[in-house]
């Protein structure tokens, strides 16, 4: 599903055209893989992140909890199959966020590159 593209993005729109509801589903879905961090703030996975995009509440799930976490990923598509939910590529590029400051590719980090 979806070959080549680093994130599938579920769509807060069903197939019939409905938007989903509850309309915090993205956050409560997302909140399945945060963690406190060590400021104790509850922070989502850098694997799993609600995003609001063209206006409709989704959910980008990042390919690689694919190979880290099989059975959350099953569940993320199973979920969106079972609610009849829209699903799309995501970036074909990483988010800036995705990668460490030190790692991060030139025009990714723009601290670096001032």
């Amino acid at each position: 599903m979806f070959d080549g593209a680093p994130e599938i993005v579920i769509q807060g729109i069903t197939e019939s055209g409905e938007t989903f509801r509850p309309s915090d589903w993205a956050e409560r879905l997302s909140g399945m893989l945060s963690v406190f961090g060590e400021d104790g703030h509850l922070a989502y996975s850098p694997f799993l992140k609600p995003i609001f995009a063209g206006g409709i509440h989704c959910v980008a799930v990042d390919r690689v909890l694919e190979n880290r976490n099989p059975a959350a990923f099953e569940f993320l598509l199973q979920f969106a199959r079972d609610n009849r939910l829209m699903m799309r590529p995501g970036r074909k590029a990483r988010r800036p966020e995705d990668f460490p400051a030190a790692a991060a590719p030139s025009g990714m980090n723009p601290a670096a590159d001032a």
